[in-house]
């Protein structure tokens, strides 16, 4: 049944479904959880304690960011074999045009948007230039795993091993 009664008022289940289900996509797709609220008109706190409800998995959460590579999709698709959660890969030419397409002021929040959400993941893996991993761990002050593919500045798109990126991966989930 569809509707439910509780004390005085009718619930429908259907509607609270449908509520969950936003909010969860809305979160899957990389918005926050203060954003979503703001969103949906209800407290962050709610949006916490859902999925906490529903949390299966507890442990370490891994992000990847790295460019300019050359295989990057060959990559993308072993960070998703490999449960990662949140990847950030680019080309040397989608790099130039994430720049590009921004103002001074949109690309400094940018910036500082993606260096906010890295920072709620336990792990960090960096995949570029021996300066961009040592700007990225300072950025971040915390533990980032760094694949180093070329002394700065890189101009142009570099293979990576995938092979070594799967190891970095299993080895950083295992707490190695």
């Amino acid at each position: 049944m569809d509707l439910i009664r509780i004390g005085d008022k009718v619930v429908s289940r259907h509607k609270i479904d449908h509520f969950i289900n936003e909010i969860l996509q809305l979160r899957s797709s990389g918005m926050s959880q203060a954003e979503v609220a703001a969103r949906l008109g209800v407290d962050r706190t709610f949006v916490s304690r859902l999925e906490s409800l529903g949390e299966v998995r507890r442990g370490k959460s891994v992000a990847v960011v790295g460019f300019p590579i050359a295989n990057r999709q060959e990559i993308q698709l072993l960070l998703e074999e490999e449960g990662v959660d949140f990847a950030l890969l680019m080309s040397e030419e989608e790099r130039w045009e994430f720049v590009r397409q921004k103002s001074g002021i949109e690309l400094f929040n940018a910036i500082m948007e993606l260096i906010a959400k890295a920072h709620s993941f336990d792990q960090i893996v960096v995949i570029g230039s021996d300066k961009r991993i040592k700007i990225i761990r300072a950025a971040l002050d915390k533990e980032v795993v760094g694949l180093e593919i070329g002394e700065s500045p890189i101009k142009e798109d570099k293979y990576v091993e995938p092979a070594e990126v799967r190891a970095i991966i299993r080895a950083v989930k295992a707490g190695v």
